[in-house]
């Protein structure tokens, strides 16, 4: 072969290489671009449903417990708008072809609330003409509940207050950990730290196992409505876990979306903390106005009035007392 003909193979050779690592550069480029995009989808749509999981309903009548974590969860709502922002940043929001396909890669969503979760996942379902649906659908409410060695069975929550039935003698033993450890007689609530470990691996265990099997179910079912992608339960840090399981929250699944030769599989997690606001009370004690901070006193007086501010209620004639009267 001449050096001329031998140079010009070369440089194609070269060229084809070139004209590859190109396309290969350009491919993962816009592979970067669009998990970024469906990245920030999934974080906006997460942190509105976790959002609207505590909108409309009446929640100064929940923390019957004294806890800020004890609230009422509207789980209809937080998946509505989950769907919603979902189909928005998708450019499918009038397009329900669209939005069909994109429920497809949502296997499923989990409302966690302060005695229990709920799976917002994908079930056969006969619809009111008697024909077979493949949709999402909610699971009952499914409590965090414990069995230790002594065959006491614990009803956890969100923070330390537990529901317990004692082997022992069937009797029902509820509150605070710190409140009713002495007079308990169960062990577990005689140690803080191990009580603490038990409640977080009880709840991260519960949703995990059914998270497993409700995404195995997922893929034997789909198989038949024509979806070729295995979904699997993502590796969740432990960061992420303690997270979820701090507030009451939502944590979406969005899988087997196509990206480029790949599939986009990602995770996010939304809390829903309520910050409670500072009020004051005004009462009434022989004739005398006084107000005072609910979050520092309680009072056995009836409220007259109930401001957001110390200045509102001088205002309106009450001076500021320290907790003692009425108490």
């Amino acid at each position: 072969m001449k050096i001329t003909s031998f140079a010009v193979v070369l440089v194609l050779i070269l060229l084809f290489i070139f004209v590859r690592n190109h396309i290969d550069l350009e491919d993962n480029r816009t592979n970067m671009l669009l998990q970024t995009r469906y990245n920030r989808a999934i974080d906006t749509a997460t942190q509105d449903a976790a959002q609207a999981l505590i909108t409309n309903v009446s929640q100064p009548l929940e923390s019957q417990y004294q806890s800020a974590k004890n609230v009422r969860i509207n789980k209809e709502q937080a998946a509505d708008t989950f769907f919603q922002t979902m189909y928005m940043n998708f450019n499918v929001t009038h397009d329900p072809t669209g939005q069909y396909v994109l429920n497809s890669y949502i296997p499923a969503l989990v409302l966690i609330g302060y005695d229990g979760y709920y799976m917002y996942q994908f079930e056969e379902y006969r619809n009111a003409r008697g024909e077979t649906e493949f949709r999402h659908v909610w699971s009952p409410k499914k409590p965090y509940v414990y069995k230790d060695q002594y065959d006491n069975t614990y009803s956890f929550t969100l923070d330390d207050y537990v529901t317990i039935q004692r082997k022992a003698d069937e009797q029902w033993v509820k509150g605070f950990r710190g409140e009713i450890a002495e007079q308990s007689g169960v062990p577990l609530l005689e140690d803080a730290s191990a009580f603490d470990a038990a409640r977080r691996t009880t709840i991260v265990n519960a949703i995990q196992n059914d998270l497993e099997r409700s995404i195995n179910q997922y893929n034997v079912t789909s198989k038949r409505y024509g979806t070729s992608y295995t979904f699997t339960v993502p590796y969740i840090s432990q960061e992420d876990w303690n997270n979820t399981i701090n507030d009451a929250g939502v944590l979406a699944f969005v899988q087997g979306i196509p990206l480029g030769s790949q599939y986009y599989n990602n995770y996010a997690l939304g809390g829903a903390r309520i910050i409670k606001k500072e009020t004051f009370q005004g009462i009434d004690v022989d004739g005398q106005k006084y107000y005072f901070s609910t979050k520092t006193c309680k009072s056995e007086y009836s409220a007259e009035e109930v401001f957001t501010t110390a200045k509102e209620a001088a205002q309106k004639g009450y001076i500021p007392i320290r907790c003692g009267i009425g108490n």
